[in-house]
C-alpha cells in the first residue's frame, strides 16, 4: 500500500525535474520502510542512479573485496550485506539494512548517505557532488513537494492519500495544536488540500477516518487536521 504511494510520488517528483529529490528521497523510503517493511529500490533503479540517490559498482570495488573475494564472489541472487543478531539485547529491527550497501550479482549498490556511500567516499570512488550527502527533509516537507507537483499535475488523489495519513504519522506526535498550525510546510499542505478540495476525493476503504472516528481519537491536532472544511470527511 505505502509502497505503491511512495514510488507514485518518486516518479511524479521525477517527471516534474525536482532538482530536490535526491533530499527527499531519504524521507520517502524511510517512511515506506517503517510502514511497510519493504525495500522497493529496483522497481525503479535507473531512476534512483540517474538521480545520483543510488550509486552503482563493480562488486569487486567493495572495499572488503580483497579480504572477503569468496563472500562476495558466491552471491547468486540479491543479497543485502548488513547482517543482524535478532536475539541481541540492542536488535531494534532492519531500519539500518541498507546501510552497509546490497549486491544483485554482479553489480553492488549503496544510497547515499549510508554507511558504505560514506566508505566509497572516503576510498576516492565518489567525488565532487556525488560525495556530498542528502540534506535532512522532515516527512512533511517531503510530502508538501509532492503534494504541490500533484496540484500542478492535476492528481488530487494523489494529494487526498498522502493528507489522509493524519497529522500523527506526517508530523509526528506529540505536537500540540497550535505547534502544528504553526509549521510552514503544514500550513502550505493544507492550503493545498483546500485548494483541491482533497477531502472530498474517493480513496480506498480505511484510508481516511470518518467524523465518528476522528470524535473518538480526542485527539485536537487530528480534529484540526481533518476539518478542512466544516466537516471531517466527504465520501
Amino acid at each position: 500500500m505505502f509502497d505503491d504511494l511512495v514510488w507514485e510520488s518518486v516518479c511524479l517528483l521525477d517527471a516534474h525535474d525536482d532538482d530536490r529529490l535526491r533530499d527527499l528521497l531519504p524521507a520517502l523510503f524511510a517512511f515506506q520502510r517503517q510502514h511497510d517493511g519493504s525495500m522497493t529500490h529496483f522497481r525503479g533503479i535507473e531512476l534512483l542512479v540517474r538521480r545520483r540517490f543510488v550509486y552503482r559498482f563493480p562488486l569487486d570495488q567493495h572495499p572488503d573485496y580483497p579480504r572477503r573475494r569468496a563472500y562476495f564472489d558466491a552471491l547468486t541472487q540479491y543479497t543485502a550485506l548488513r547482517t543482524f543478531d535478532e536475539d541481541a539485547e540492542d536488535f531494534d529491527g532492519y531500519d539500518t539494512e541498507l546501510e552497509d550497501g546490497y549486491v544483485d550479482p554482479p553489480l553492488l549498490y549503496c544510497d547515499a548517505g549510508t554507511d558504505l556511500w560514506r566508505r566509497m567516499v572516503d576510498a576516492g570512488r565518489l567525488t565532487g557532488s556525488d560525495a556530498v550527502a542528502p540534506r535532512p527533509v522532515a516527512l512533511i516537507d517531503a510530502v508538501l513537494a509532492v503534494a504541490a507537483a500533484a496540484e500542478r499535475a492535476g492528481d488530487r488523489e494523489l494529494i487526498a492519500l498522502w493528507y489522509t495519513l493524519g497529522s500523527g504519522i506526517l508530523v509526528g506526535l506529540g505536537v500540540g495544536v497550535e505547534e502544528l498550525r504553526a509549521i510552514p510546510a503544514v500550513q502550505e499542505l493544507r492550503e493545498i488540500a483546500l485548494r483541491t478540495d482533497a477531502l472530498s476525493v474517493p480513496v480506498p476503504p480505511g484510508r481516511r477516518p470518518s467524523d465518528e472516528e476522528v470524535e473518538a481519537m480526542g485527539d485536537e491536532c487530528e480534529s484540526w487536521w481533518y476539518g478542512l472544511s466544516g466537516t471531517t470527511t466527504t465520501r
